[in-house]
């Protein structure tokens, strides 16, 4: 992945945000890099078909759709794509299993341009960083849980909500909501 500095490499930007897209896309572009935009996960895997992007920032929740389909596609057609999973419904189990598909990093909502960029380029884990000393909150744990079920089962919502005892319905109003803070 070297790069001269004439080259602008690749990178393709997947979210279902149109706003958040037309702002984060000539800032990625000022940082000399070649952006291609697209808003579900069917529109991604053809733009990434055809620009082979050596770099790509993809948000987890697409729609209805899940990010991380997307990323192990992305890694299925080119394992040294570096991807950035970048997500507002951030839970340790989708950070693992985004890491476990391929990602090198996972940032949460709101990130700026800089710490994108940052991400993208990181590739080393960082011994260094704080560890929170103050516990999960109860609401937190089971937003967590909730997660955990949810991948287990394959983002199938009937079948978590059959394996948690709960309605359907109920379990898509908690995830529909934003998670909340730790």
């Amino acid at each position: 992945m070297t790069t001269t500095k004439m080259e602008k490499p690749n990178l393709l930007l997947v979210d279902d945000d149109e706003t958040f897209c037309s702002v984060l896309k000539p800032a990625l572009e000022k940082r000399n890099f070649q952006v291609s935009v697209a808003y579900n996960v069917k529109e991604g895997i053809s733009v990434a078909e055809q620009t082979e992007p050596e770099f790509a920032i993809i948000d987890l929740r697409i729609g209805h759709d899940s990010g991380l389909e997307l990323v192990k596609k992305l890694i299925s057609l080119d394992d040294n794509t570096h991807i950035v999973m970048l997500t507002g419904y951030s839970s340790i189990t989708t950070a693992v299993e985004a890491m476990k598909l391929g990602a090198i990093h996972y940032l949460t909502k709101p990130a700026n341009t800089d710490e994108i960029v940052k991400a993208l380029y990181k590739s080393e884990g960082d011994p260094s960083v704080e560890i929170n000393q103050n516990p999960l909150s109860v609401r937190r744990l089971e937003w967590e849980h909730l997660q955990k079920v949810l991948m287990q089962h394959e983002g199938n919502i009937s079948a978590a909500a059959r394996a948690l005892n709960m309605h359907r319905r109920t379990l898509q109003r908690k995830l529909d909501k934003r998670p909340v803070k730790k």
